[in-house]
């Protein structure tokens, strides 16, 4: 089984993970590449990660972050992603830290469950046809204002059809996963990931007109900023990004290559939303 590793370096007990999956993987048949940032933790003899289209699985060290950069790394592979929790929330996560060692022979029998999930592609265009680089979101395609104070006037279409004008700081465009992230904060509805489709939630909209939607998966989004600043700002998960430039437009549609999540127990979304987010408000924290 090839297993590419990565890991967020700075989380406490990171070097320990890396450790006992590295003394483990010989008798489990596992054949392991590190991101280079690891190579500290994991040898000097360990393999290097360099190519991610040949590998069984991707192992992801950190939190719900590293998990996104995982998904990002894949590209177009299948293979899925194991995610570690070292940080808070995990929401994407396979598993705590603690449970790791006890779960790591199960993956390696292939005792897992590979949780699809819709992902987004985003890619600017500019009026003489040139288009730029697309960039894969599991969560969630950005376009906002950074730094500077003026509100942008973005026009939306979807799928040929202009739906009109907002006024607002920016735009959340997310996948299903992406609905319980920054779309959440900015109003939008929790979408169950199961169901397909995309989630367009304005951000801090300057009328009460304008509200979140959510539109079927097949849905093509196009936003146009008009009378905008220099720049505009596109971020990817909140991680990578593109800056948008004057007469140039997003278009974020349905990314033709799913990501694959491990799950190794029987908590379900609902049960995740209400371990994680106390979605409802727990008993146990009311009290």
């Amino acid at each position: 089984m090839r297993i590419g590793v990565i890991g967020h370096f700075r989380h406490d007990g990171l070097g320990a993970l890396v450790g006992h999956l590295v003394a483990q993987a010989p008798a489990l048949g596992l054949d392991l590449a590190f991101e280079r940032e690891l190579l500290p933790f994991a040898g000097r003899d360990a393999a290097v990660l360099h190519d991610t289209a040949h590998l069984d699985a991707i192992l992801a060290f950190g939190g719900d972050g590293t998990l996104l950069r995982a998904a990002r790394l894949l590209g177009h592979s299948s293979a899925p992603v194991f995610g570690v929790n070292l940080g808070k929330l995990g929401f994407l996560t396979t598993c705590r830290a603690q449970d790791f060692a006890g779960l790591l022979p199960r993956f390696a029998r292939g005792e897992f469950v590979a949780e699809q999930r819709m992902a987004l592609e985003a890619q600017w265009h500019d009026a003489l046809g040139t288009a730029g680089a697309r960039l894969r979101a599991l969560n969630d395609v950005v376009l906002h204002k950074g730094g500077f104070a003026r509100v942008l006037r973005l026009t939306l279409t979807v799928s040929g059809e202009r739906l009109g004008s907002m006024t607002a700081d920016g735009i959340v465009v997310s996948s299903p996963t992406g609905s319980t992230a920054y779309s959440l904060s900015a109003g939008g509805p929790i979408v169950d990931p199961s169901l397909e489709s995309i989630v367009v939630t304005p951000v801090a909209a300057h009328t009460l007109a304008m509200r979140p939607f959510v539109l079927p998966a097949e849905a093509v989004i196009e936003v146009q900023p008009e009378d905008a600043p220099e720049e505009v700002l596109v971020t990817v998960d909140g991680q990578v990004g593109t800056k948008l430039g004057p007469n140039q437009r997003l278009l974020v549609r349905r990314s033709p290559q799913p990501v694959r999540i491990v799950r190794m127990d029987d908590t379900t979304f609902f049960g995740r939303l209400r371990e994680k987010m106390g979605w409802g408000g727990l008993v146990e924290r009311d009290g």
